[in-house]
């Protein structure tokens, strides 16, 4: 079956959350055999900033960010079986996606693939008349990267016909057990972009930690934090390539994972980073979120603070022994139940199932 995707990137982690959730997925689903064409839009400096090359197992189209030249790559979606429209690809999406279903073949799939459901759904709260809320009767199905009952209800809510969750995963083959690099030392270390929606819980969280454990050495990885005023045990390196996100979650005795505030709300929505640091064998602590022990073990393959104190009170009590026996715990558990296998599998049945009940019909 063929699959015309609209995202992001494929090839770019560059200010693109959703990189590693798309290539997991998509891998796996090829493996599946299905063949699978990535849509992207050339904006953000992204193609610039590539850390992988297109891959053998799905093919990548890269256009302009014009109008014309979206044009031209949404008519391609008449040969696809699938059509996916993700969220947040960042040129014109109610464009778009108003194009992609205008050109689905009639017996095709529409898919409305959502990578930050929170912020998608309190855009449609506050617009009835937003486009994505008018075209939602034309998409058979509503898939989000997280978010469990409270999301899905919320969609349909707003005229879903369907609405499954896709939760993050590991995918194995990029996000292992690697040596400790030198450049990584610290007690605890954090990834991620400077965002409005995560910058008060950053401060929260990690850098009032590190004011309280002046003798803790604290590291902080991700892009826009250079002017943000820190204690001097926190080292700061800014932008962190994914050919280093292993060696990053290894090395400290633990990383931390903080969701952004609205994730945290809605619950169920792990970041991709907590499976990936969990493959690398990482001790991780995460904020609170409900649903977290649907995924990991808290206290015992996942450490879980409410506030900064407890973030504090973590690492001043933890063992670098402590830490690789929750790591490793942490590790098996994503390889046995949570990977982008597992995920893909979930997602095919319910790609034949549709399109299985659909042919039926048509006979």
């Amino acid at each position: 079956m063929k699959i015309a995707f609209y995202g992001s990137s494929l090839v770019s982690a560059y200010w693109n959350g959703a990189a590693t959730y798309y290539r997991g997925l998509l891998r796996a689903l090829a493996e599946k055999g299905y063949d699978i064409t990535f849509y992207e839009p050339d904006v953000y400096d992204r193609q610039k900033n590539r850390d992988m090359d297109p891959p053998d197992w799905c093919k990548v189209v890269v256009y302009e960010g014009t109008v014309e030249a979206l044009r031209a790559v949404t008519a391609e979606a008449a040969k696809a079986d699938i059509v996916v429209k993700a969220s947040g690809v960042g040129f014109e999406d109610d464009l778009l996606l108003k194009e992609v279903l205008r050109n689905a073949q009639k017996g095709a799939l529409k898919i409305f693939w959502d990578v930050d459901a929170p912020a998608t759904l309190a855009e449609l709260k506050a617009d009835p008349d937003h486009p994505l809320r008018r075209a939602l009767p034309e998409i058979d199905l509503v898939l989000t990267y997280g978010g469990g009952d409270p999301v899905v209800s919320a969609y349909r809510a707003v005229g879903a016909v369907e609405c499954i969750p896709v939760y993050n995963a590991l995918d194995p083959q990029t996000h292992h057990p690697v040596p400790e690099e030198g450049r990584f030392t610290a007690d605890l270390g954090f990834l991620g972009n400077r965002l409005p929606d995560r910058e008060a819980r950053v401060e929260h969280f990690f850098l009032e930690p590190a004011s309280r454990l002046p003798n803790r050495r604290f590291l902080l990885g991700g892009s826009g934090w250079h002017d943000k005023p820190m204690s001097s045990n926190v080292t700061y390196i800014g932008h962190v390539s994914t050919r280093d996100h292993n060696a990053f979650n290894v090395t400290p005795m633990a990383v931390l994972n903080i969701s952004r505030a609205s994730m945290a709300e809605n619950g169920f929505s792990p970041a991709t980073r907590v499976f990936e640091a969990a493959g690398a064998g990482a001790c991780l602590i995460t904020d609170y979120w409900q649903g977290i022990d649907f995924f990991l073990k808290p206290n015992e393959e996942i450490l879980v603070a409410r506030d900064g104190e407890d973030v504090a009170a973590l690492i001043a009590g933890l063992s670098r022994h402590a830490a690789r026996e929750i790591g490793e715990q942490a590790r098996r558990r994503v390889l046995a139940d949570h990977t982008y296998a597992n995920r893909a599998e979930k997602v095919d049945a319910v790609f034949r199932a549709r399109l299985g009940a659909r042919m039926e019909a048509a006979e």
